[in-house]
């Protein structure tokens, strides 16, 4: 009668075949192989007629591609009569895709299933090693991380990856886990676990794809970075201090309480990146996450959302806003990358449709940047100036407005115009506003501290210095500026 039988054969040594996996092959006719690429087929039975399917690696363009084809094959010869007998590397569910599905589509066939039990490449790889895969151990596929920007998995844990199979996908998997690990990382080439040929080789993680002996019995095991490099250990770390035993101090902020400083702790990153101070950069950025972490878990703890829910959120808005990354959709520049991210977010469900471009711009925000935003708004439907020369023109009108305002209240009305035209100017001129005027800060900073040390050189409190000794200390800190910048 119809029938399928799913058998491992296990890592690649003949006295590790089960003894049911040994009976069924000694009692079977033939028995056909996902791959005939194995040690273990060489002590088969004699007598047992043996089939391959490895011709569909060669014809198919993708890995899904063979595995579609191998499984409606076996599942045609499952119908036969006599059934059939397909067997695997390992373990029939262990990094095994074919076997997987040939069991979901057995059982809703009706197709009488079997699964006789076959080591896995863990347990002798583990033994290798002289590792534990408990408590945390990720399990990956090559081929899967080799597709990724960045690792999968969080670097604090230990991690295997399975069908490290030659030096090309070696290299692929190289480039991904060098986004979260130091080239310098050491790593493990596990060859043939549990075979005679079976070795363990420590290298770099900049030299694991120039290992020669890559190849299909090849895994790769990456240990943790350090059990601090993970966001869930942090996100651990924050849950702690708001614990019933945590920090008094963390236990008693709100939302509210800690707006003030989610602002100072960006406006810190902010000042890193003019100071292109990039170490400190990423001690800011901590903090700004460390922030938003305290958000997530008061949220939590009040049953308003966790980070789950936030990442879940921001991953989605992500992907739907940009069909032209992860769609079909196609894309002229970034003005039309703008258009869309405008159109999609008017059309995203649970949302009504503003009644003006301008909303949704935080009123909150300081004044230039949300001059910049109003702007970018009112640009994108159509309500800007032919050329600059528009913009120079309306900016000298404004400037005239300024000298003939009469009141207070007119003058800080016509100044307004005027900065809002400048912020106007300096798009045009691809100059981005804010960088500019903090720019303009620091170097007034800068300037008026080389005064500072001239009264500090007079023995006089700055304010005793002359018009003309400040003007004289004010033009030697700009030559020197030049200076250093020739």
């Amino acid at each position: 009668m119809p029938s399928l039988t799913l058998l491992g054969l296990g890592p690649g040594n003949p006295n590790q075949l089960t003894r049911e996996a040994w009976e069924v092959l000694s009692s079977a006719d033939e028995v056909y192989l996902r791959t005939a690429k194995h040690p273990v087929v060489a002590a088969f039975p004699p007598g047992l007629a043996v089939h391959s399917f490895d011709s569909l690696y060669e014809q198919a363009d993708t890995f899904e591609a063979v595995y579609d084809a191998i499984v409606a094959r076996v599942l045609a010869l499952a119908q036969r009569p006599e059934g059939v007998v397909y067997a695997v590397p390992g373990h029939p569910f262990v990094a095994e895709i074919t076997g997987r599905e040939l069991a979901r589509r057995a059982r809703e066939e009706g197709i009488p299933l079997r699964v006789v039990e076959g080591l896995s490449f863990l347990e002798p790889t583990f033994r290798a090693l002289g590792r534990d895969a408990f408590p945390h151990t990720a399990l990956v596929d090559a081929l899967e991380l080799a597709a990724l920007h960045v690792p999968s998995f969080p670097p604090s844990a230990p991690a295997l990856i399975a069908q490290i199979y030659d030096r090309t996908i070696a290299s692929e998997v190289k480039l991904t886990l060098m986004a979260a690990y130091a080239d310098e990382h050491e790593v493990a080439l596990v060859h043939a676990a549990g075979t005679p040929q079976e070795s363990v080789r420590w290298v770099p993680l900049y030299e694991m794809d120039r290992d020669p002996d890559i190849g299909l019995l090849t895994a790769l095991y990456v240990p943790p970075r350090s059990p601090d490099a993970s966001f869930e250990a942090f996100q651990e770390v924050v849950a702690r201090l708001r614990a019933p035993d945590g920090c008094p101090w963390d236990r008693k902020q709100t939302h509210r309480s800690l707006r003030r400083y989610f602002l100072e702790e960006v406006h810190e990153a902010l000042e890193a990146i003019d100071a292109e101070a990039w170490g400190h950069l990423a001690e800011e950025l901590g903090d700004v996450l460390l922030q938003i972490l305290l958000h997530a878990q008061i949220a939590a703890e009040a049953g308003e959302f966790t980070i789950a829910d936030v990442l879940e959120g921001i991953h989605r808005k992500m992907v739907r806003r940009h069909p032209h990354v992860f769609g079909e959709v196609q894309v002229a520049d970034a003005d039309e990358v703008v258009r869309n991210w405008q159109a999609i977010k008017a059309q995203e469900e649970g949302r009504p449709r503003p009644e003006s471009v301008l909303d949704g711009i935080p009123k909150g925000l300081p004044a230039l940047l949300e001059a910049e935003k109003i702007q970018d708004r009112v640009i994108a439907v159509g309500f800007d100036w032919p050329d600059i020369q528009g913009v120079w023109d309306k900016l000298a009108e404004e400037l005239q407005e300024v000298r003939e305002a009469e009141t207070p209240e007119a003058r800080e009305d016509e100044l307004g115009d005027v900065l809002f035209v400048v912020v106007n100017l300096a798009r045009w001129l691809g100059v981005d506003a804010e960088l500019a005027l903090r720019k303009a800060n620091a170097r007034f900073r800068r300037r008026f501290a080389v005064i500072e040390e001239a009264a500090r050189e007079r023995g006089r409190p700055v304010e005793a210095l002359t018009p003309g000794e400040m003007e004289a200390a004010w033009q030697r800190a700009k030559a020197d500026e030049k200076g250093g910048a020739s």
